[in-house]
């Protein structure tokens, strides 16, 4: 498989960046994304050229490392999966590749297809954790959770932090991230103690860091490699909504 890559190219946060154009031949089918880009990174080496920087860690698609926007679109052409998930075979003999790094505020670009994601870290740490008391390890069973409810708050903890959904809004809101940590938390007992300043000091973070409003038009659900669902988002709200309630009351 011979194919056209169109690659944007940047060498830092203050340069404007730009395509470049290569040619890569003789590509597996059966070779992942990445696996392509490393070919690419070897000829570019040996000619004694700089390769493409992009971010990849785990690639079994847990990491949410893998972050290029292929063909306008986060993670690729194919549904539920990130980049590194994505096979050459996705695409055809001669195809014509455009690879971008995200495009948000919050998502500075270090150095071509890289970019700082610590935005997520900072919501993370403004409230997505857990009071607990030290000492023994409680028995793993000692807490009843109804099986719709474990389920409810696995699906949302399946969310990797890739940042696919900011990428795809008009508006570069982190809405289902911040919503998937704060509905997994919200749904368990343990993470009842800090509920309501949980979702009031993670929402506040997301609006410091700069992401935008969402306007609900699931984007972000159809991109999100782990399927997060938009019901999500109606949850955070509706916590956001009683913690303000709660603490005008007080």
């Amino acid at each position: 498989m011979n194919l056209t890559l169109k690659i944007w190219r940047q060498k830092d946060a203050t340069d404007n960046g730009g395509f470049e154009t290569y040619k890569v031949s003789d590509i597996s089918e059966d070779m992942s994304f990445l696996e392509m880009l490393d070919v690419l990174n070897e000829d570019l080496s040996r000619a004694g050229n700089d390769p493409i920087h992009f971010d990849h860690d785990c690639r079994e698609g847990i990491c949410g490392m893998c972050s290029l926007y292929i063909n306008g679109k986060p993670h690729g052409p194919k549904d539920a999966v990130t980049t590194c998930q994505l096979h050459m075979r996705s695409f055809k003999d001669g195809d014509i590749i455009v690879i971008e790094p995200w495009r948000a505020a919050a998502f500075p670009v270090h150095k071509d297809l890289v970019v700082d994601r610590s935005s997520f870290d900072r919501i993370i740490q403004a409230g997505g954790y857990v009071n607990v008391n030290t000492g023994g390890v409680p028995d793993a069973n000692e807490i009843a959770i109804p099986k719709v409810i474990a389920d409810e708050a696995m699906d949302a903890a399946q969310c990797i932090g890739c940042g696919a959904c900011v990428a795809a809004c008009k508006n570069a809101s982190a809405m289902l991230f911040t919503a998937a940590k704060v509905s997994q938390l919200a749904l368990l007992p343990q993470g009842q103690v800090e509920r309501q300043t949980r979702v009031e000091n993670m929402v506040a973070q997301m609006e410091e860091e700069g992401f935008g409003n969402c306007t609900n038009t699931q984007a972000c659900e159809a991109v999100c490699p782990k399927e997060i669902s938009v019901t999500h988002i109606a949850r955070l709200n509706r916590e956001y909504l009683s913690a303000k309630a709660s603490s005008d009351n007080i």
